[in-house]
C-alpha cells in the first residue's frame, strides 16, 4: 500500500486534472500542445491538457510499481539519512551471515593442518619436504653401515627428485652433489651405475649444477669408467651422465676434447660388446656437432648477443679433432648397422660431418657400395609406403637423406 503522503499527492493532482480538463468557452485561447475534440452529443469543443497526460502516466507508474511524479518535500534531509542507515546496517548484517555460512561450507571441506599433523604423528608418519628426502637419501647412501641395497636404494630414490631444477640445485647447497659425484669411484658396479643415474638427471639443462660437476672433477671419473672394463648396464648410466654434463655446456666440451674423450669414445664404439653404445655415441656427436654450428648461426643473426658464449664455442676444435682420430671411417662402417632407426640417426652425423669428411667419403668404396645397396632397399619400402597411402613415409624420408647424401658426394 502507497504511504499517505504519496496518496495525498494522488488526490490533489486529480483535483487539478479534473479543474484543467474541461470545455473550451467560445474565443478562448487554447494552450500550445493541447488536445481539442468536439463532443458529438453536445456539440462543444473541450479540451484534454498536459497534466492530464502526465497524471495517468503517474498512475500507471503507480499501478506498476513505479515512483510516482509527486512532491517528496515532505521528507526531511535527516529522514534519509536515517533511512539509509538503516538500509545499510541491514546490508551489512545480511552480507555477515553469507560469509559466516559461506566459512562454515569451506571448513567442512578442508581440515586444518595441525589436526592432519597430530594424526600423522599418531601414524608415526613425518611429513616431509624435498630438501629433508633428499638429505636423508644422501646420509643413508653415504653412511658406512648401510648395506650395498640400501646405498642402491638410496640412489634410486634420489634420481626421482633431482629431475625437478630446484631439487638439483638444493643437491649443491649441503654438498649432496659432490657425495655422488664421489660414488663414481667405488668398487661396486651398481653404485658406479647409480651414481652415474642420478648424476645425468641433475645434469640435464641445468647450468648451475653442470658448472659445479666440472669443478668437483665428475668429467674425469666419467671417462675413467667408459675407458675401463665395466659391465653394459654400468657403461649405459655413465654415457647418459656424459651426454648430460656436455650438452650446451662448450668450457665442459673443451675439457672434453683435452682429456682425450674422442679417444675414449673411439674405444667404447669398437667394443664388440658395446655395439649397442654405438649409436648413442654417434648421436651425442652428432647433437655436439649441430649444437655448434647454430650456436654459431645464431650469434651472427642476433649480431653478438651473447659474446662470451660464442667464444667458448669456438674454442672447442671438435670438427678437426673428429678428423684426426678417425670419425669419419667410424661413422661411414656404423652405416651397416641392421636397425632402421640406427641407420638414421648415422646418415645424420654423416651429412652433420660431410664439410670435415667429404674427400674420405668419396674415396671410400665400401661407403659408396653400402649407400647404394641401402637406396635399393629403402626405394623398395618407400614404394610399399605410397601402396598403403602414405606420401610422406618414414622410408621415404631415409631414402630421400641417402639420396642427398649421394648426391653431395658425386
Amino acid at each position: 500500500m502507497a504511504p499517505p503522503g504519496m496518496l495525498l499527492g494522488l488526490l490533489l493532482t486529480s483535483c487539478l486534472t479534473f479543474c484543467l480538463s474541461c470545455q473550451n468557452s467560445p474565443g478562448q485561447a487554447v494552450p500550445a500542445g493541447s488536445h481539442v475534440r468536439m463532443n458529438l452529443q453536445t456539440g462543444v469543443n473541450e479540451v484534454k491538457l498536459q497534466q492530464e497526460d502526465k497524471f495517468q502516466n503517474n498512475l500507471k507508474g503507480f499501478k506498476r510499481g513505479r515512483r510516482l511524479d509527486i512532491n517528496t518535500n515532505t521528507y526531511t534531509s535527516q529522514d534519509l539519512k536515517s533511512a539509509l542507515a538503516k538500509f545499510k546496517e541491514g546490508t551489512e548484517m545480511e552480507n555477515s551471515k553469507d560469509e559466516l555460512a559461506r566459512q562454515a561450507t569451506i571448513k567442512q571441506l578442508f581440515r586444518p593442518i595441525e589436526e592432519l599433523k597430530r594424526e600423522f604423528d599418531e601414524l608415526n608418519v613425518v611429513l616431509e619436504t624435498d630438501m629433508q628426502i633428499m638429505v636423508r637419501l644422501i646420509n643413508k647412501f653415504n653412511s658406512s653401515s648401510a648395506s650395498l641395497e640400501e646405498k642402491v636404494a638410496a640412489l634410486f630414490d634420489l634420481e626421482y627428485y633431482v629431475h625437478q631444477m630446484d631439487n638439483a640445485q638444493d643437491l649443491l647447497s649441503f654438498g649432496g652433489l659432490q657425495v655422488v659425484i664421489n660414488g663414481l669411484n667405488s668398487t661396486e658396479p651398481l653404485v658406479k651405475e647409480y651414481a652415474a643415474f642420478v648424476l645425468g638427471a641433475a645434469f640435464s639443462s641445468n647450468p648451475k649444477v653442470q658448472v659445479e660437476a666440472i669443478e668437483g672433477g665428475a668429467l674425469q671419473k666419467l671417462l675413467v669408467i667408459l675407458a675401463t672394463d665395466q659391465p653394459l648396464p654400468t657403461k649405459k648410466k655413465v654415457l647418459f651422465a656424459l651426454c648430460s654434463l656436455l650438452r650446451h655446456f662448450p668450457y665442459a666440451q673443451q675439457q672434453f676434447l683435452k682429456l682425450g674423450g674422442l679417444q675414449v669414445l673411439r674405444s667404447l664404439v669398437q667394443e664388440k660388446s658395446a655395439k649397442v653404445l654405438a649409436v648413442r655415441v654417434v648421436t651425442l656427436l652428432y647433437d655436439l656437432v649441430t649444437e655448434k654450428m647454430f650456436a654459431e648461426e645464431e650469434a651472427e643473426l642476433t649480431q653478438g648477443s651473447s659474446p662470451d658464449k660464442l667464444q667458448q664455442y669456438r674454442q672447442v676444435h671438435l670438427l678437426p679433432g673428429l678428423r684426426e682420430q678417425g670419425w669419419c671411417e667410424i661413422t661411414a662402417r656404423l652405416l651397416a648397422l641392421p636397425e632402421h632407426d640406427a641407420r638414421e640417426k648415422v646418415l645424420q652425423t654423416l651429412g652433420a660431418l660431410l664439410t670435415t669428411c667429404r674427400d674420405h667419403y668419396r674415396q671410400d668404396l665400401q661407403l659408396s657400395r653400402t649407400l647404394g645397396s641401402l637406396q635399393a632397399e629403402y626405394q623398395a619400402l618407400a614404394s610399399l609406403e605410397l601402396q598403403e597411402g602414405e606420401d610422406d613415409g618414414y622410408f621415404r624420408e631415409l631414402l630421400a637423406s641417402i639420396d642427398s647424401l649421394m648426391k653431395e658426394l658425386r
